[in-house]
């Protein structure tokens, strides 16, 4: 369990970039594989490991949201489905 007084882990090597290899704006212009804003992505290689690590955390904000708003999605459209009566009523 991590206790806030806790120092943070060091960090011995550079974080490395998040690409996953799909590099696809969003709506929102976000990578649709790493999260990252054009400008997140551009910047990548001049910025320093602490600004790194925000980026990376909101990235990961961004995926967690993306998925709860995909699963929500989802859900609504197979509660609609299951709303639906069936075409071929069994008979019995």
């Amino acid at each position: 369990m991590a206790d806030s007084q806790q120092p943070a882990q060091l960090e011995f090597f550079a974080l490395q970039s998040p690409c996953i290899g799909i590099c696809q704006s969003g709506p929102k212009g976000y990578c649709k594989g790493c999260f990252r804003s054009r400008e997140e992505r551009l910047y990548w290689l001049q910025i320093d490991d602490a600004t790194r690590r925000v980026i990376l955390d909101a990235c990961q904000r961004r995926k967690r949201y993306a998925q709860r708003k995909k699963s929500a999605g989802s859900d609504a459209a197979s509660d609609a489905l299951t709303q639906q009566g069936s075409l071929f009523p069994d008979e019995d």
